[in-house]
């Protein structure tokens, strides 16, 4: 049981660190987004003149601030639902249970990360956006459309961060279940930047 707690406090202190990093640069896109509606509102309701990439890049920015907070919310609240059923069945019973649905969840979480890799590695990955360009070279006289599978990788990475967090879960569920709760650290509060 001390390895499985190890591996379950090393996972835990990895989880904080790449969901803290992921709620920071989460904000970071939704502040881009706000400025890119912004600026095609100022553009098409003040100029009368709509600009084709702040939609897109919108979208954009937020399929990567879902992709990288979702996680911090699976870990913080888990299936809410489930929670609250588990509470109200005997402790055994409602941790079995939870063990279960957190299997299950398991196996669609590492489905969806397989589907999302074969779009972005697929036919529909290495097409173009329509309208978001980049650099092509650091003297910035060339630019490229951003490849689509840039976008589809938010949800490679939000299932991927979803999956170690449901691990983390699990293992905590199994600790649990064995009498070894009192050993476990507490998952810390995750401030998300004063946006609660």
């Amino acid at each position: 049981m001390t390895a499985v707690l190890a591996f379950c406090h090393g996972l835990g202190r990895i989880n904080g660190a790449l969901l803290a990093l992921g709620r920071w640069i989460g904000a970071g896109c939704m502040a881009l987004m706000v400025i890119a509606i912004l600026v095609q509102v100022f553009f098409r309701y003040v100029l009368n003149n709509a600009l084709p990439w702040p939609e897109e890049l919108a979208r954009f920015l937020m399929l990567w601030a879902t992709g990288l907070m979702i996680p911090t919310a699976y870990r913080r609240s888990g299936f809410v639902s489930i929670e609250v059923l588990s509470r109200l069945l005997p402790r055994v019973v409602g941790a079995v249970l939870a063990l279960v649905l957190g299997f299950l969840a398991l196996v669609l979480l590492v489905k969806g990360a397989q589907i999302g890799w074969n779009e972005v590695t697929g036919f529909s990955g290495r097409a173009e956006t329509d309208s978001l360009r980049v650099p092509a070279s650091l003297a910035f006289d060339r630019w490229v459309k951003l490849p689509k599978w840039t976008m589809m990788l938010s949800l490679v990475v939000g299932l991927v961060l979803m999956i170690a967090v449901n691990i983390e879960l699990m293992l905590r569920q199994i600790i649990a279940l064995s009498g070894h709760d009192d050993r476990l650290k507490p998952i810390p509060d995750t401030v998300s930047l004063g946006a609660e």
